[in-house]
């Protein structure tokens, strides 16, 4: 890279930290090209030497065969579920990401939906009368946590954390992941029993979903697995939307409606929900726009995946390379 017209060339399809973005600007030709115009995409790719993607750019065998020149992918967030890892690695593609950007902000987002969930609040206005005062106090009446068993599927980063702060606020906790407690090595703070899938289904009063977009995951929570759930049992997804069959959900929700049994859904599939979605219009059902890793933090986290792209395109190793499989 001795002048200007020998950059290396990264193409951005979605949105980055602009810090971030300033910084590889700064080394690279950095050319945005929105996802909404596939033809410039298309004529970008034909010399690129690197791709920044977020969640919505399928990079697939299509994609690759337009970027001859391609060295390195960067992945800017945790999921792998839009890559196509085999065909990368055939064609000597090296794919980063950012695996523990956004942890905190996920855990910090998914608590204070379930505790939100469970104590209703009413903030008072000047308008409000004495007997709106009283009457606040004695129909908005809530649960509480520590009386409950919390479910996690899945005990990788987030689902760490999030059995760390359930122990901390008295929860039963109860796991299950594919790999076995030994392999997992779970410390002492997580204080989590590991069960399998029908025990967790059937004694979770609250659970919370952390597993990846594998293929054997898709609607992994069905009919058959909803029939399971207890009716009082709040769901929260914010991992993936194509881990739940809506259409499934929105069964359960009407049977479970009575008893007090809800779903709080941060992540959807497809994405955004379109009209004829099956849960819309259900008042059990809370609908959330994929808001989970949105702070400035955790935006600037995910971003940072420049610095081993350039790291790649200097032939150094990266940090973060993408595991084999998603």
């Amino acid at each position: 890279m001795t002048s200007e017209n020998q950059r290396y060339k990264v193409v951005q399809t979605e949105h980055l930290d602009e810090q971030a973005a300033a910084w590889l600007a700064e080394r690279v030709q950095l050319v945005r090209s929105p996802l909404g115009d596939s033809a410039s995409l298309d004529n970008e790719l034909q010399d690129a030497d690197g791709l920044l993607v977020r969640t919505y750019t399928e990079v697939n065998e299509e994609l690759l065969a337009k970027a001859p020149k391609l060295k390195v992918i960067g992945r800017a967030g945790v999921g792998l579920d839009n890559f196509d890892l085999s065909a990368c690695s055939q064609r000597g593609v090296t794919v980063v990401h950012t695996p523990d950007a956004n942890t905190q902000a996920v855990v910090e987002y998914a608590w204070s939906l379930l505790l939100e969930n469970l104590r209703p609040r009413r903030y008072l206005t000047p308008e409000d009368t004495a007997e709106d005062f009283y009457h606040y106090r004695k129909t908005l009446v809530g649960s509480q946590i520590n009386e409950m068993t919390l479910g996690i599927l899945g005990m990788g980063r987030i689902g760490r954390r999030m059995a760390e702060v359930a122990h901390i606020l008295g929860l039963r906790v109860l796991h299950n992941d594919l790999l076995d407690d030994d392999a997992l090595q779970l410390p002492v703070s997580c204080a989590s029993q590991a069960v399998d899938k029908a025990t967790l289904w059937r004694e979770s009063d609250l659970l919370t979903i952390h597993i990846d977009g594998r293929a054997e995951n898709h609607f992994l929570l069905d009919d058959s697995v909803l029939s399971q759930l207890q009716s009082h049992c709040t769901v929260l997804n914010t991992a993936r939307g194509m881990l739940i069959d809506p259409e499934a959900l929105a069964r359960w929700s009407e049977r479970a409606e009575p008893n007090g049994g809800q779903a709080i859904l941060d992540v959807h599939f497809p994405e955004p929900p379109p009209a004829d979605y099956p849960l819309w219009g259900r008042p059990n059902v809370k609908m959330l726009p994929h808001l989970a890793s949105r702070t400035s933090r955790a935006m600037a986290n995910m971003s940072s995946v420049v610095h081993d792209v350039w790291r790649v395109l200097q032939g150094q190793p990266p940090q973060w390379p993408a595991p084999l499989t998603p």
